[in-house]
């Protein structure tokens, strides 16, 4: 496995650095106490959050922290050059170089073994696979850098003067990792703005940690480990009843994984006094899949339309156009969450579905109506459902026999089985989607009470959520699931 591979490098006793760990949560507590005591000197500040930062990176991924900073003097001097110039010309090839650079590294890490083994297979010939180990986390600072150079090659935003700030935005530890993905335009102004979260701030950001926690540990992990994986592992082992209980559980799981995961950079990042933007809104209770990626993963979503999408021609071009531009972009994010003809189909059938939308105008129909918000509300959710197995599944082949042991039958009597013998797992994934359907108005009556109660009271509120998560962990914390990707 990657993960194990990639961790005996970096961590030798076995600890990964991530957000629930001991090691990092002592970490930031100094990293912490030092900003405390250097906030007001901009300069040294921004020298702690890049010596933190490259420091975490080098904890997750170890030797590529080389990559990261390579990435980060190319598109800094890049950018530079691009805002430097007058000609259109040298601007292009500029951009061109930062393009190149960027994917070509991630091509190679990526999806070179992807492309010599589907080549391999067609031409009839043996393929070895390279040994090749996928950098946590380059895929979201790929992105990122991008966003950079292509938003001053627009004149969206003005070239850095200093390698420091690009490095300083580039390796912001919170969501280096797995995001979310933050744009420049949105995060330099930052850099100058006043640090000083307000109180409603800092209960905010307490809840979003606590929340996340919750769902990463009490929710993900626990039903991945007492279910979810096992059925995944083996489908013809169990029955259709298990695969389908399976399949709902892997929804709320990645969605728990996921969303705590960015649920708990947002706060870590907004304690330190910046805001990055919010990354999921109930996806699961979206009418539509159009609805549903305006939720969910909303800075790849919003990422990929803003610089491929549009890029491409939008829906300026007429609606053949359209429809083709839609399918494309969603092929190409399929691909980017993965090397597989797995997530090739899964964000290939996304596509066709999004295009299949607009051409019925179904976001528009399903409008005001209750029931047919409802019934579209159905039809989507179970189709997210059914394309989470193959996006889940080790192989198409897996994938295929979970749904054809669904497909066999799904007895009534069964799932009541299934669910009284895993009686804590079904609790977990019920709390999961009630919390996922809880309207704002909770969040928000929640972070009232933690601002009325102080500091002291935050603190009893983490206590008891450590507690239960300290009750509730039967293995190590588990990999996050975009770590991957």
């Amino acid at each position: 496995m990657i993960w194990e591979r990639l961790l005996a490098v970096v961590s030798p006793d076995g600890t990964p650095l991530v957000f629930p760990s001991g090691l990092f949560l002592w970490a930031f507590a100094i990293f912490a106490l030092a900003h405390g005591l250097w906030r007001e000197h901009g300069a040294v500040r921004r020298w702690l959050f890049i010596g933190f930062s490259v420091w975490f990176y080098w904890r997750s991924s170890g030797e590529f922290v080389a990559l990261l900073l390579g990435t980060t003097v190319v598109d800094y001097w890049l950018a530079r050059a691009i805002g430097a110039t007058e000609s259109t010309a040298k601007k292009r090839l500029y951009l061109a170089l930062s393009l190149g650079s960027n994917l070509g590294v991630l091509g190679w890490f990526k999806y070179a073994n992807f492309a010599l083994g589907s080549w391999a297979t067609l031409s009839g010939r043996t393929f070895e696979p390279l040994d090749i180990v996928l950098p946590v986390g380059i895929s979201f600072y790929t992105f990122q850098s991008l966003s950079y150079t292509m938003d001053v090659y627009r004149g969206e935003i003005v070239a850095l003067k200093r390698y420091r700030d690009f490095l300083f935005f580039a390796s912001f530890f919170p969501q280096l990792v797995a995001g979310p993905i933050v744009r420049a335009k949105h995060f330099l102004p930052q850099m100058e703005a006043d640090l000083h979260p307000s109180g409603a701030e800092r209960s905010l950001a307490v809840r979003l940690i606590l929340g996340g926690l919750l769902k990463k540990i009490v929710v993900a992990d626990y039903i991945a480990v007492n279910f979810v994986d096992r059925i995944f592992d083996a489908p013809l082992l169990h029955t259709g009843s298990e695969c389908l209980l399976a399949a709902y559980g892997y929804a709320i799981q990645i969605y728990c994984d996921f969303s705590g995961y960015s649920d708990m950079a947002i706060g870590i990042a907004l304690l330190l006094g910046f805001r990055l933007p919010v990354n999921f809104d109930r996806p699961y209770a979206a009418a539509t899949l159009t609805d549903f990626w305006r939720r969910w993963h909303i800075s790849l979503s919003s990422w990929l339309r803003d610089y491929l999408y549009i890029a491409l021609g939008g829906s300026r071009k007429g609606s053949l156009r359209t429809y083709v531009n839609l399918a494309l972009t969603m092929l190409l994010g399929g691909l980017w969450h993965g090397a597989s003809w797995k997530f090739v189909l899964w964000g290939g059938v996304h596509g066709a579905w999004l295009a299949l939308e607009k051409l019925l105008g179904l976001p528009q129909r399903v409008a005001g109506s209750r029931w047919k918000s409802a019934l579209s509300w159905l039809v989507t959710f179970h189709l997210v459902v059914a394309l989470w197995v193959p996006f889940r599944a080790k192989t198409l082949q897996i994938a295929l026999d979970l749904c054809g042991q669904i497909l066999a039958g799904v007895d009534v009597a069964l799932l009541r089985q299934v669910v009284t013998a895993f009686p804590t797992v079904f609790l977990a994934m019920a709390a999961g989607y009630a919390a996922h359907l809880a309207p704002n108005a909770l969040d928000r009556w929640f972070d009232g009470r933690l601002a009325k109660v102080g500091w002291i009271g935050r603190a009893l509120a983490l206590a008891v959520v450590a507690w239960v998560v300290v009750q509730v962990r039967t293995a190590g914390i588990q990999p996050f699931i975009y770590f991957q990707f």
